[in-house]
């Protein structure tokens, strides 16, 4: 009896080796999936965005978001949109926020937040005077047009560099908010 049990054990332990033996030379796929996800809760309404975040269609550049439409306003027309975001018409300050603003709006003309329709002088939407000289070869020149009036809001070439144009003029327009 006891070879027996020892023949029966010795078949179970060669069984076991056996399955091991087979496990280890198969072929097996062992996938790890890391999966790292950044939830953003943005805050409508109150004009400020949680944990650094941009709204749906605004992208994040520095400490602010932008919204470059793709409709065409008038210059009033879209101060007014972007404050209804809980915005402003772009505000455009370092050498780094101009070549971001360039290289996003490449192709197309844009409004930003800068007028002389208040003072006279060249100002941003929050009313600081504009001192960075940034405009085309012989801009502003304030040309007047008997049914537009003088030329008191700028926008942006795809160069980077400013035109004053009338404001009643319709093209899209870049909002700014702060996060």
């Amino acid at each position: 009896m006891r070879s027996s049990r020892a023949g029966v054990g010795r078949s179970r332990q060669e069984q076991t080796l056996s399955h091991v033996h087979a496990r280890a030379h198969r072929p097996s796929l062992c996938v790890c999936v890391c999966v790292c996800v950044r939830v953003c809760v943005c805050v409508r309404g109150s004009g400020s965005a949680e944990d650094g975040c941009c709204s749906l269609g605004w992208i994040q550049f520095g400490s602010s978001c932008y919204f470059f439409s793709r409709v065409s306003l008038n210059w009033d027309e879209s101060k007014v949109w972007c404050e209804k975001q809980n915005a402003h018409l772009v505000i455009i300050i370092t050498d780094e926020e101009w070549d971001f603003v360039t290289k996003t709006s490449i192709p197309d003309w844009y409004w930003v937040g800068l007028s002389d329709g208040r003072t006279g002088k060249w100002e941003w939407v929050n009313h600081t005077p504009y001192t960075v000289e940034r405009w085309r070869p012989g801009q502003p020149d304030n040309w007047v047009v008997l049914v537009l009036g003088s030329e008191d809001c700028a926008h942006l070439y795809a160069d980077g560099l400013l035109n004053d144009l009338h404001c009643l003029q319709k093209m899209r327009f870049i909002c700014q908010k702060h996060v």
